[in-house]
């Protein structure tokens, strides 16, 4: 098959950040391209620029026309790019909740200057695509009302009722079950082999193999290598992506200990069911890791909250090493020896406008070692910081530098310095390595498992099915606010609780 399009030698630079470096990319037509790189690497970048959202500093894209003929394309105007059949599905969807899936669908397809909607004609062609792609979700319903799944596939029935030839997908199944993520796959397959070409960004390894035909690495915003998928393994694609092989660090067989945290039949009160607890109960033990999984949105976030102080239960209780927490708030959790790796670690896990050192001491500013008679201690906390940083490879800009003007990937890594260096007890772990490369998600793996085999208890949530399995000593699955004990490890069987469908 001829290509669709050719990235040459592009650039792109944001002040001082050399985002892509003369980068250079094909795509063929039929062919699922998987896009690879640590954070930071350029991959998005890279992918906004064939979409129109940035403009290169330099270097040209042609795209193949009807024919099949590459021709120079005008850069930084996503409309062009559309007109030239590239759709682009971001990782956060962008929908309207209160319009259903075939008002989102058309919105933007028809000139504002119609007197009339052709809703009968959009939606024969709806159902067209739907049947040749094997693609599905219900039409008439508000998107609000919709699974993350339907809302999924409503995003990409919206490019391809764009009739787009170039589809591209970030992190396409970030939120989904393993039985939604393999379904989506055989969709784009079945639309390939119709000649779509399709590529897509995935931080998960096990698909990429699965389901991509070549895999392109960037580093450092270059082009560093491609891969045929079927010649090639996750140490060789490790390699390409961090210049080194990523030690990937085994769970250690050990024997659990005393119940560290202790919730007996609570509820919480949230703003919506994503925040809303029923009647729940659980038991974390020392020296064990407990996996919760899920698909996002299913009551993670009040648990959540729930354990690091941050909501209250309304009935049921909460105790840490045996004492019921009357009033459970952040500072009283802390007390009791529980330590947070936020969810969202800029918006709770840093001050941004705070400098790193003072961020790595803010919960600890009760601490003689931090403050004495009220004032803070700048050249102790100073050199604690320089060592933190040495000791977990925190890079950025300077321990004096704002918080906010680090990379994610060093806001984790001194969020986890934060946490590790007071002993806790008991560890809350909320989504540690989303949006992390491959060798930051090692990393922070590796740091859980030390604090389990040091005798810590660590709740870990999170939305990657593959990261529960190969840290959990139990898993527990949480559907609509309530928990169910996986009684096996089986992918499969895991994904159906997920989906609230198993018997």
């Amino acid at each position: 098959m001829g290509k669709v399009f050719a990235l040459k030698s592009l650039s792109k630079r944001f002040g001082s950040v050399l985002a892509n470096d003369r980068v250079s990319l094909d795509l063929h037509q039929g062919e699922v391209l998987a896009l690879l790189g640590e954070n930071g690497s350029g991959k998005t970048t890279l992918m906004n620029m064939l979409f129109g959202h940035y403009l290169p500093d330099s270097g040209t894209i042609d795209v193949a026309d009807r024919d099949g003929i590459l021709q120079p394309m005008l850069l930084g105007q996503p409309q062009i790019a559309l007109a030239k059949g590239i759709g682009m599905v971001h990782q956060h969807f962008t929908l309207a909740e209160n319009l259903n899936a075939l008002e989102n669908i058309m919105m933007g397809s028809e000139r504002l200057t119609a007197l009339r909607r052709q809703t009968a004609r959009g939606r024969d062609k709806l159902n067209r695509i739907m049947d040749e792609t094997g693609l599905r979700a219900p039409m008439d319903v508000p998107v609000g009302r919709l699974s993350v799944g339907e809302r999924q596939r409503i995003e990409i029935l919206k490019a391809l009722y764009r009739d787009v030839r170039i589809l591209v997908l970030d992190e396409p199944t970030a939120v989904l079950t393993p039985q939604e993520a393999d379904a989506l796959f055989e969709n784009i397959h079945t639309m390939a082999a119709a000649g779509l070409s399709v590529i897509f960004i995935s931080h998960k390894l096990r698909e990429v193999l699965s389901f991509s035909q070549r895999i392109v690495v960037l580093r450092q915003g270059r082009n560093v290598g491609e891969l045929i998928t079927k010649q090639t393994n996750e140490t060789e694609i490790a390699k390409l992506m961090v210049g080194s092989g990523v030690s990937l660090a085994d769970r250690e067989d050990v024997t659990p200990g005393g119940t560290v945290l202790k919730i007996d039949q609570a509820a919480v009160n949230g703003y919506s069911k994503r925040d809303t607890l029923q009647d729940l109960s659980l038991e974390a033990r020392a020296h064990e890791i407990l996996g919760i999984a899920g698909v996002s949105g299913n009551g993670q976030t009040g648990l959540a909250g729930l354990i690091a102080g941050l909501k209250r239960p309304v009935t049921g209780s909460i105790a840490v090493d045996g004492q019921i927490i009357a009033r459970p708030s952040p500072k009283t959790m802390l007390k009791a020896g529980v330590g947070r790796i936020p969810e969202d670690r800029h918006q709770e896990g840093i001050i941004g406008t705070l400098s790193l050192a003072d961020n790595l001491v803010i919960e600890q500013l009760d601490d003689p070692a931090v403050q004495r008679f009220g004032i803070l201690r700048r050249t102790e906390i100073k050199a604690a910081a320089h060592q933190r940083c040495a000791d977990y490879d925190v890079r950025g800009p300077g321990v004096g530098a704002e918080a906010r003007l680090f990379s994610g990937g060093n806001i984790q890594k001194m969020i986890l310095a934060r946490v590790f260096e007071q002993n806790p007890k008991l560890i809350l772990a909320n989504q540690p390595t989303r949006g992390l490369d491959m060798g930051a998600s090692a990393e922070v793996r590796r740091r859980l498992l030390e604090a389990r085999k040091r005798g810590a208890a660590v709740v870990l949530i999170s939305e990657d099915l593959d990261e529960v399995l190969a840290l959990s000593d139990r898993i527990l699955v949480m559907h609509d606010g309530q928990l169910t004990q996986a009684k096996t490890r089986d992918r499969a069987t895991i994904g159906l609780l997920m989906a609230g469908t198993a018997t």
